[in-house]
């Protein structure tokens, strides 16, 4: 995820600020808040996070006239929880190094 975020970044030419989550990996607090910390930006919960389907119904809701618009589903979409980054940089950088020396490890191997 921290390498996606980073060419993300990249090409947007700007930081990202807030992470959206969903899916099952989402319900797991242990996770959220590791991301939140390695990557040094905040994660969002929606309350609802299978949004894959939720996102499929909101649709089929919006062509049979169910919701008149996008403000409409908006007014429907909360946030269950926010995860702020709270490791220090220090920590950050230390598993960062490992992360990337794993990875060039991986590289070799192939």
């Amino acid at each position: 995820v921290y390498d996606i975020l980073k060419a993300m970044e990249e090409d947007l030419g700007e930081k990202i600020s807030s992470l959206y989550v969903d899916g099952g990996a989402s319900a797991n607090n242990f996770l959220m808040q590791f991301q939140a910390d390695i990557l040094n930006v905040r994660v969002v919960r929606p309350k609802v996070i299978e949004v894959t389907a939720l996102g499929a119904a909101y649709l089929a809701g919006l062509k049979v006239g169910y919701w008149r618009d996008i403000d409409d589903i908006r007014q429907n979409v909360g946030v269950e929880r926010v995860f702020e980054p709270k490791m220090d940089q220090d920590t950050r950088e230390k598993l960062l190094a490992g992360w990337k020396k794993c990875i060039a490890a991986a590289k070799g191997a192939i």
